[in-house]
């Protein structure tokens, strides 16, 4: 199955557990979020990436010219380890991790999480890449890929075990849209992939092919 078709029936599974009340919550929740303007200002193909400086699960500053100076970077900005559709992509991201090492590149994760969750995150998924602790989203914010969490749905979020102000120490129930950026050693973002439809991401061979081109 591709990352498409698996995430595809995460999320039909998921709407198809859940009384009717409270599917047409979420389905209602979904279309004002693709009707909204989310997303539309996110840094994308041929734009300079925003410099960072985050700590990583460790603790410890990573930054991201520093990363570059040593090569291409895969960075990808993602909800939390308790979303399922981020867990499916880390799992898809790990298969090519071979793969994304062999063009000199670094897979670097950023979620809003605070180190201790990014830790547990990492611990859980046997995660081999750096996951970056995007406190109150303020790299998200910088890169343009800020959205919340429909009002209506904050609370079944609780209900459902994703307690967003204690997993990412604030009560403002900002997320980042998922977004996949392939940066080059110039700083360049030489391939991007946006949605604010949180169900999908950039397909593995996709990457690999960004990757080629560099």
């Amino acid at each position: 199955m591709t990352l498409a078709e698996q995430t595809r029936k995460a999320t039909d599974d998921f709407i198809a557990s859940q009384d009717v009340s409270v599917q047409e919550v979420i389905v209602n929740a979904f279309k004002d979020l693709m009707s909204s303007n989310s997303g539309e200002l996110a840094l994308n193909e041929g734009d300079m990436a925003a410099e960072f400086l985050l700590q990583n699960a460790k603790d410890e500053p990573i930054k991201l010219s520093s990363l570059l100076a040593q090569g291409p970077v895969l960075l990808s900005f993602y909800r939390g380890g308790w979303c399922p559709f981020c867990n499916l992509e880390f799992k898809a991201l790990h298969n090519i991790l071979p793969q994304i090492k062999s063009h000199g590149a670094q897979l670097i994760g950023v979620s809003p999480e605070l180190p201790d969750e990014s830790m547990k995150t990492a611990e859980r998924h046997q995660l081999q890449f750096e996951v970056l602790s995007d406190v109150c989203n303020k790299v998200a914010w910088q890169y343009g890929l800020v959205m919340d969490v429909h009002p209506e749905l904050r609370d079944y979020y609780l209900q459902w075990g994703f307690n967003l102000p204690e997993l990412n120490g604030d009560d403002s129930f900002e997320l980042p849209i998922p977004a996949t950026y392939i940066i080059g050693t110039d700083g360049i973002i030489h391939s991007a992939y946006i949605n604010k439809d949180y169900t999908k991401r950039m397909e593995p061979d996709d990457i690999l092919k960004a990757l080629q081109t560099l």
